[in-house]
């Protein structure tokens, strides 16, 4: 799906200075480019969307955008979260899907993307509040990480819980089920997007510190669409290497 006549269709990338394990990680140099730049020109190069922004809390981070001829908006209110910070942002906007990408994600994958919005396009009853990306992992240290995310799904690949805890717990060895981490890039539905926003933090969320929780206690449906994508989030200065490395290879 493209950009159509039916649906509005925006991309909002949130974007943090103040990063506990990297900070100023955006304005890191990425080949030539800042991290934030490079993020948000891959977004506008996919194609997909009406229209990209970044929303930023930084005078820097609000700059460094604007003055490459990019849309930016300045955040009002200190959040807690991406998801609040872009609720704040699109608040007033007329739009339909919102889609979150990650500032420190800049190689994006426009084919992941792509999915994600099919959801909605075949969703002609309105029923998916959300839908966003999983993963297969395979190997025992990834699914033990509490920091990677796992997500169950039911027979319809709807969430049924996301937990830093193995999910399903492996009551028997071999039991050959397929663990799946949680990528962190989601499209909303606006009303979704803003009822997340205004209702307050229930204990589950609270307990696993995974802000998708929230949708789920609330009664929304999310949607989960599979990958092979890994992407590169940069965390670290090592991390970056990485993607410098990655960039200079393509």
């Amino acid at each position: 799906m493209t950009k159509n006549n039916v649906l509005r269709i925006i991309a909002v990338i949130p974007a943090r200075y103040e990063a506990i394990r990297f900070p100023g990680k955006l304005m890191q140099d990425l080949n030539g480019k800042t991290v934030i730049r490079r993020t948000y020109e891959a977004t506008v190069n996919t194609g997909l969307f009406d229209e990209v922004f970044v929303v930023t809390d930084s005078d820097v981070i609000f700059a460094e955008i604007r003055n490459s001829g990019g849309n930016a908006i300045k955040s009002k209110k200190e959040h807690q979260c991406g998801s609040d910070r872009i609720a704040e942002a699109v608040e007033h906007m007329d739009v339909d899907i919102v889609v979150n990408v990650q500032g420190d994600e800049p190689l994006i994958d426009k084919e992941s993307l792509f999915k994600l919005l099919e959801v909605f396009k075949y969703d002609t009853e309105g029923k998916i509040d959300l839908a966003s990306l999983k993963t297969p992992m395979h190997d025992s240290d990834e699914i033990t990480n509490p920091n990677n995310v796992k997500v169950i799904t039911n027979k319809n690949n709807l969430a049924l819980y996301f937990s830093r805890f193995p999910l399903p717990y492996p009551r028997e060895t071999n039991s050959g089920v397929t663990y799946f981490k949680h990528i962190g890039v989601y499209a909303f539905r606006k009303q979704a997007l803003m009822d997340f926003y205004r209702l307050p933090m229930l204990e589950l969320e609270a307990t696993e510190k995974i802000e998708c929780i929230r949708y789920l206690e609330y009664g929304k449906n999310i949607m989960m669409v599979e990958t092979n994508f890994k992407g590169i989030g940069i965390d670290t200065p090592e991390d970056l290497e990485k993607a410098r490395k990655l960039f200079k290879e393509n």
